[in-house]
């Protein structure tokens, strides 16, 4: 299927209020699933299954009744699921399962089954299930069916199970770890992102939940995507905890050739921080989801790309080979940092990507979209392989993902911990103000270090390094002058005796108009 940019915002709009629906509503008597027939399930035959759909013309999937789709958000919000009526419950299993109904954004019903001894039910959908005000209205529930799920563990107090990971739209799907709340989503697989001739959105249209053994530490589902250029079967194992870590194995069958086809692809939402805090009159000091781009390269470099909220769409490119990690970061933690009480931004989770095997030649792509709202998920990073997936075999990619405040691990250089710029005072030029966090690789004498900082175009002064008192840290800025340019990318870094002793930092400056 195909969307427009504002569409595909709103669903992750849409996404982030939805994920935080109660865990539970008044009633009197538990509803718990009730289930279809029993068919065998195995993934070698699921795998079969979407080599066959690729090979034949594809098919969309049929939609809700029109009263569901028309929706208003208002509306949608005032259904929600009976976290009492959860599947398994009634059980010891280590997991609950909600559910979301269809409708709104999420127009075409999804199939979703439990898996156990080899058998696969599907769950019927069960309008008695969810609770609802009396503004909901009365609609036909002929044709109806789930748009998603959430998992829930006891995370932190046993016997209260917290939301951990949310399925939902297209082939979104987010997670956060314990004491976090719901910030960027990943996706199955991102085509044409940023393409002139639109996006293609392909779809999760089946999901088999294993049940998990009673004290299993972990969860396992599949999942089945279609869309019109490929289909491809997913396996998520998802270990809940303080970071919440989901191994995935995914394999693609292309219908057409994939030459812009994104890998471990992340969505999220940066709209100012103090490198573009003059362009919005805001109270807050901050608003965004992430903060910058993490990238550990296939040479061993770790890059630091803080986000842009550029006045035209923008894609830059990292190439690399075989990379070793990259993901969204917020490594922005203190509340008064943003200045918001209701959003808690500093709360947000990253996501790290790790590749489980050489992914080969290809880029990791960063798309910035303009935006004026918070509402809409205006940035997107992936893996682009640098060859076209190619119809007529199946493609692998194994990976983890995972979700937390500080995802990446421990820090292995000093890293970037916050830019700053602006308009020189009492000077001509621009100024960029750069701090690196304390770490042991900065010596107490710091005219031993080397600062290097260039551009490709325009002009940029010798860098000034000092400490900062308030981080611990140091913070070195420069003045840089684009000139005539609509564009430059800038690169700064610090090295000692020979070697680097911070992250490099990355930055593409363009102008606001």
């Amino acid at each position: 299927m195909t969307a427009t940019r504002r569409e595909i915002l709103a669903l992750g709009a849409a996404l982030a209020a939805l994920g935080l629906a109660p865990a539970a509503a008044v009633g009197d008597v538990p509803r718990l699933p009730e289930f279809g027939a029993a068919e065998p399930f195995s993934l070698d035959g699921l795998r079969k299954r979407a080599e066959t759909r690729a090979m034949r013309r594809y098919i969309a999937p049929r939609k809700v009744p029109k009263g569901w789709r028309d929706l208003s958000y208002d509306q949608y919000q005032k259904i929600w699921f009976d976290g009492r009526n959860a599947l398994w419950s009634d059980s010891d299993r280590p997991a609950r399962v909600d559910f979301f109904p269809a409708g709104l954004y999420f127009p075409s019903p999804i199939t979703i089954n439990v898996v156990q001894a080899g058998q696969a039910r599907p769950i019927k959908f069960d309008f008695e299930a969810f609770d609802k005000t009396d503004k909901f209205p009365d609609l036909p529930m002929e044709g109806m069916g789930f748009s998603g799920f959430r998992m829930r563990a006891e995370l932190e107090t046993p016997g209260i199970f917290t939301e951990y990971a949310v399925f939902q739209g297209a082939s979104y799907f987010r997670g956060i770890g314990a004491g976090q709340i719901y910030g960027l989503s990943a996706r199955g697989l991102a085509l044409k992102t940023g393409d002139a001739e639109g996006e293609e959105f392909p779809e999760f249209r089946e999901f088999w939940l294993e049940a998990p053994e009673a004290g299993a530490q972990t969860v396992t589902l599949h999942a089945l995507l279609d869309s019109p250029s490929v289909t491809g079967v997913y396996s998520f194992t998802i270990t809940p905890g303080d970071n919440t870590l989901m191994d995935v194995s995914a394999e693609l069958f292309p219908r057409v050739p994939l030459d812009h086809v994104g890998i471990a692809a992340e969505t999220s939402m940066f709209l100012f921080d103090e490198t573009n805090r003059a362009r919005f009159d805001d109270f807050r000091s901050a608003v965004h989801d992430s903060d910058g781009l993490s990238i550990y390269n296939g040479a061993g470099e770790w890059l630091w790309r803080p986000l842009a909220n550029p006045a035209r769409l923008e894609r830059s490119f990292f190439v690399d080979e075989n990379p070793r990690g990259f993901g969204l970061m917020q490594r922005t933690r203190r509340a008064e940092d943003f200045g918001d009480l209701f959003a808690h931004y500093h709360k947000r989770p990253g996501l790290w990507v790790t590749p489980g095997e050489g992914w080969g030649a290809g880029s990791v792509m960063l798309v910035e979209i303009p935006s004026d709202k918070e509402i809409y998920d205006n940035i997107v990073a992936y893996w682009r392989p640098r060859q076209p997936l190619q119809p007529g075999m199946g493609h692998r990619f194994t990976y983890r993902l995972t979700w937390g405040a500080d995802p990446a691990g421990p820090a292995m250089l000093a890293r970037v911990t916050n830019t700053r710029m602006g308009q020189r005072v009492f000077e001509e030029g621009r100024i960029a103000a750069i701090d690196f966090g304390a770490h042991p690789s900065l010596p107490e004498d710091l005219s031993e270090v080397t600062t290097f900082v260039s551009a490709n175009r325009g002009r940029v002064g010798e860098g000034v390094l000092q400490r900062n008192p308030a981080t611990g840290g140091v913070r070195l800025d420069f003045t840089y002058d684009p000139g005539t340019a609509r564009a430059m990318e800038m690169r700064a870094q610090l090295r000692l005796a020979g070697r680097n002793i911070s992250e490099v930092w990355m930055y593409r400056w363009t102008r606001d108009t």
